[in-house]
């Protein structure tokens, strides 16, 4: 028998916030109702171990990506002099999920992809003192710098254009 994670309703609160969700978004992704998160963070009652797993597993996906990505960066700026850097982010659900379809089954919503790409900025800040400036995917305009400069959809064409709003 799998030993539950036992997050107290403190814990549970803190997790959420941690990851930038609301009570309706841990509803949401751990398929439990808005009322329900709130009565675990009062203590109230206590979350299932399955939606707590959910959670948890989610909070180590962004980490997984936080080193992942501090490291490349790091390894990058051993070659180049440090520079500043763009991240996409996404300002809705609907540009998240045509951009980046690929992370949904792990992130399932916008605001844990933006949660992971603020956490890589302090990172880089604190750690590998490199300027991160995240930017919202405006699509208009990243389709007409698509189109001026012949690219065709990526998430490099993505990384170039939002290199150019830092100009």
């Amino acid at each position: 028998m799998a030993k539950e994670i036992g997050l107290n309703g403190i814990e549970m609160q803190y997790l959420r916030l941690s990851l930038g969700l609301n009570p309706a978004q841990v509803g949401t992704v751990t398929g439990h109702s808005e009322d329900d998160v709130i009565a675990w963070e009062a203590g109230a009652a206590e979350a299932p171990g399955l939606a707590q797993k959910k959670l948890l597993d989610i909070d180590e996906v962004i980490e997984m990506q936080l080193l992942n990505t501090t490291d490349g960066i790091e390894a990058m700026f051993k070659k180049e002099p440090k520079r500043r850097l763009a991240f996409v982010v996404y300002p809705t659900q609907a540009v998240y999920a045509q951009y980046n379809p690929e992370f949904l089954s792990s992130l399932p919503l916008t605001e844990l992809y933006n949660t992971s790409a603020w956490r890589i900025k302090k990172e880089c800040q604190l750690v590998l003192e490199v300027e991160v400036t995240l930017v919202p995917l405006d699509v208009e305009s990243y389709k007409a710098f698509r189109e001026q400069n012949g690219l065709g959809e990526s998430r490099e064409s993505r990384a170039k254009w939002a290199a150019a709003q830092l100009k």
